[in-house]
């Protein structure tokens, strides 16, 4: 039998990890959180999360660079992009870069629940 989906979450803000977690844990989801970009990569050699919900903005490597470096070491992963910045440029980017949902923050729990179960790969 599969284990549940496990969700990684990348914010820099500790609030907003902690927010998701709670949330995606209810609905009975795995969740792993990283504080930056960099240790999300690093982790991925160890167990590669089913979905990422990736913070655009975050100090040193931003969502965009850790999305390059997926696609660059070959980790599928769909991804959940949030950002606090409406900017119609970057979200067309992070989109055509294979992002599966750009989504604003505040992020509605709905609609977030429902790109997550989107996102994840089919049993």
């Amino acid at each position: 039998m599969k284990a549940y989906p496990l969700i990684a979450v990348v914010d820099d803000d500790a609030s907003v990890r902690k927010a998701l977690s709670r949330l995606l844990t209810a609905y009975g989801l795995g969740v792993t959180t990283f504080a930056c970009g960099q240790d999300f990569i690093d982790s991925i050699a160890r167990r590669r999360p089913d979905c990422l919900i990736l913070d655009m903005d975050m100090p040193g490597m931003t969502g965009a660079d850790v999305q390059r470096a997926l696609t660059g070491c070959g980790a599928r992963v769909p991804t959940i992009i949030i950002a606090g910045r409406d900017d119609p440029d970057t979200e067309a980017r992070c989109l055509a870069a294979g992002a599966a949902a750009y989504l604003r923050k505040p992020i509605d729990e709905r609609v977030l629940l429902d790109a997550v179960t989107t996102a994840l790969p089919s049993a």
